[in-house]
C-alpha cells in the first residue's frame, strides 16, 4: 500500500524550478520569433499595400489626363480651323460666368474678337511661371498647371442638356450655344458637347490631390472635380515638330514654350506630349524613410528624409488632331 502511494506521488509531481526556468526561456524565444515574424509580416503587407496603391493611382491620373490631351485640338467638322468671330463663328449671348481666363489675347472659354488664335491648349508651373489663372488660388507651388478645350464625341441628335454648352459644326461654320430643346439653325451642321477642363495640383488636409475645373452653364469654370489622392506632383514637356515630319523633334518645359508656338504663328508646332506624374502615399510608414531623387523629365525632386513611399509614372501621347492646320 506505502509502495504505490509513493509510486502514485511521483507520478502527479509538478516540474522542478530548473525545468521550469529552461520552459520560460524556450517560451521566450518562441515569442521573440512569431512578434519578429508578425511585425515583419505587417510591414510586408504596409509595403506591398502602398506600392499597389502608388501603381494604381498613378494609373488612374494618367488614364483620366491621356484621355482629354489625345483628344487634344478635335473641333468637329472645324478641327484645324481657327474661328474667327463675326465670319466663320458665333458665340452665345454674355459671357460665361466664373471664366478662367488665361495667357494670351484669346484664351477664355470661348473665342474672342482678338485678333489672336484660339488656344486650345496652354499651361503653366505655379509659383514660377509669371502667367497663371486668377481663377485658382490654391494650386501647390512649382507644380505644372495644365489646360486643355476641345469637342466630345460622338456627335449628339439631342444637345437638350440645359446645363452644357455645345457647337454645332460644318467645315466651314461654327456656332457655340447652350444646350436647348432648339438648336441653332445651320444647314448640314453636326451638334458636338463643348468642354473646357483645367488640371491642377491642390492639398486636402494634407494629402495632395489631382483636381480638374470643368464647364457648365451656370456655374462656368467655378466646377471643381477631386480625381485623385496622393497626386503630389504634375509635369508636362510639350514636344514641337521642327522639320514638317509631324514628330517631335524636342522636348520642352513650360517656361520655354513662347506665345507664339502657344498660338501655332511659327514653323515649329506641337504634336506630342510627356507627362510625368509623382505619387505619393497617402499615409506615412515610421519603418520607412525616403531619400530618394525623384526626376520628372527636366525636373528633379527630393524626398527629404520623410516617412512617404513614392513612385514616378510617365506616358507620351501623340497628338492625333491638327490645332491648326499647317
Amino acid at each position: 500500500m506505502r509502495q504505490a502511494m509513493q509510486k502514485r506521488n511521483k507520478q502527479i509531481a509538478g516540474f522542478s524550478l530548473v525545468e521550469l526556468m529552461v520552459a520560460m526561456v524556450i517560451s521566450l524565444f518562441l515569442s521573440a520569433g512569431l512578434f519578429a515574424m508578425f511585425t515583419m509580416s505587417a510591414t510586408n503587407v504596409t509595403t506591398t499595400s502602398q506600392f499597389n496603391q502608388l501603381q494604381e493611382n498613378g494609373r488612374i491620373a494618367l488614364a483620366l489626363i491621356e484621355r482629354d490631351v489625345s483628344q487634344l485640338g478635335f473641333m468637329g467638322d472645324m478641327t484645324g480651323t481657327d474661328f474667327v468671330l463675326g465670319a466663320n463663328t458665333q458665340i452665345p449671348a454674355g459671357i460665361v460666368p466664373n471664366d478662367c481666363v488665361g495667357a494670351g489675347a484669346n484664351n477664355a472659354t470661348l473665342p474672342n474678337n482678338q485678333p489672336s488664335h484660339f488656344r486650345r491648349l496652354w499651361g503653366y508651373e505655379s509659383g514660377v511661371s509669371a502667367d497663371f489663372f486668377a481663377c485658382l488660388n490654391n494650386v501647390n507651388s512649382g507644380t505644372d498647371v495644365l489646360q486643355i478645350k476641345r469637342l466630345i464625341g460622338p456627335a449628339t441628335v439631342t444637345p437638350n442638356v440645359n446645363t452644357r454648352y455645345y457647337m454645332a459644326a460644318t467645315p466651314n461654320q461654327a456656332i457655340f450655344f447652350v444646350g436647348t430643346p432648339v438648336p441653332p439653325v445651320l444647314a448640314n451642321a453636326r451638334f458636338w458637347v463643348y468642354q473646357h477642363h483645367i488640371y491642377y495640383i491642390a492639398d486636402d488636409g494634407d494629402i495632395p490631390v489631382l483636381r480638374r475645373r470643368t464647364l457648365s452653364v451656370n456655374n462656368g469654370m467655378a466646377n471643381e472635380d477631386q480625381l485623385v489622392e496622393g497626386i503630389e506632383n504634375f509635369r508636362v514637356l510639350y514636344g514641337f515638330d521642327n522639320d514638317g515630319d509631324n514628330t517631335a523633334d524636342s522636348f520642352m518645359p513650360v517656361q520655354n514654350v513662347t506665345n507664339l508656338m502657344w498660338d501655332n504663328e511659327l514653323f515649329q508646332r506641337l504634336v506630342a506630349l510627356r507627362i510625368f506624374v509623382l505619387v505619393r502615399a497617402t499615409e506615412a510608414d515610421n519603418s520607412y524613410t525616403n531619400n530618394t531623387v525623384y526626376r520628372l523629365g527636366d525636373k528633379a525632386i527630393a524626398a527629404t528624409g520623410d516617412n512617404f513611399r513614392r513612385k514616378v509614372v510617365s506616358t507620351t501621347v501623340v497628338l492625333e488632331n491638327p490645332v491648326l492646320i499647317r
